[in-house]
């Protein structure tokens, strides 16, 4: 829901600032399959039948899929922002077995426990024996949105929300094709045959010491 919104929101202030979503047709994304592996682990982690150890592992190895996709692609704007939440609920899952959730927060949202999804082996009552308390689930979001969120996600939803904004205005920097060794001459099919391979082909030899250079 959250991201959903801030999404929206990111496109909105991309629009008005006069960009546009062609550019998102040059984007070019490595290990995006790492993304969608640590996605369908976020799944797995809010099972209701699954143990509260396997369930903190599967998090927590989600969490370090989507940073490795981000680090891969880090050369994206405000990608170390995504990087910095991501090790930020990495570290307090980490040490908790599972993110621990704000009572406090829970009210601000005027959600109950089970509805947020606490009780399960990724989300759990926030209590006296968690360890790295500020970095949970401690920011309340009132209704209509009724969610809670850690300071990792806002730095998280930030950087996504400011990567979106830059490649809608076009600021970003396109990662060229790698030329493989076979190919590295080829000059292209539309270029005259003598010209196609042309870095292959052998260069001249240099004048020798003693020639000529003009009249």
């Amino acid at each position: 829901m959250v991201v959903l919104i801030v999404l929206a929101l990111a496109i909105c202030v991309g629009f008005i600032a006069g960009g546009s979503i062609r550019p998102f047709e040059h984007l070019r994304v490595r290990w995006w399959g790492l993304a969608l592996a640590g996605l369908a682990l976020q799944g797995v982690s809010l099972a209701s039948d699954i143990g509260r150890s396997a369930g903190s592992a599967s998090l927590v190895g989600s969490y370090a899929l989507l940073l490795l996709f981000a680090w891969a692609n880090r050369r994206l704007p405000a990608l170390w922002l995504v990087m910095a939440g991501l090790v930020l609920n990495i570290l307090v899952i980490g040490v908790n077995g599972g993110m621990p959730v704000s009572a406090s927060a829970l009210e601000t949202a005027g959600a109950r426990a089970e509805g947020l999804g606490v009780g399960t082996a990724k989300h759990h009552l926030m209590g006296p024996d968690d360890k790295l308390t500020p970095l949970g689930d401690v920011i309340g979001i009132p209704p209509p949105i009724g969610a809670v969120i850690s300071i990792g996600d806002v730095l998280l939803y930030a950087g996504v929300a400011i990567l979106v904004v830059a490649v809608m205005l076009g600021r970003f920097d396109e990662d060229p094709p790698v030329a493989t060794p076979l190919f590295q001459g080829y000059r292209g099919k539309h270029l005259p045959p003598d010209r196609r391979f042309s870095s292959l082909a052998p260069r001249p030899a240099a004048p020798a010491a003693g020639g000529t250079w003009g009249t």
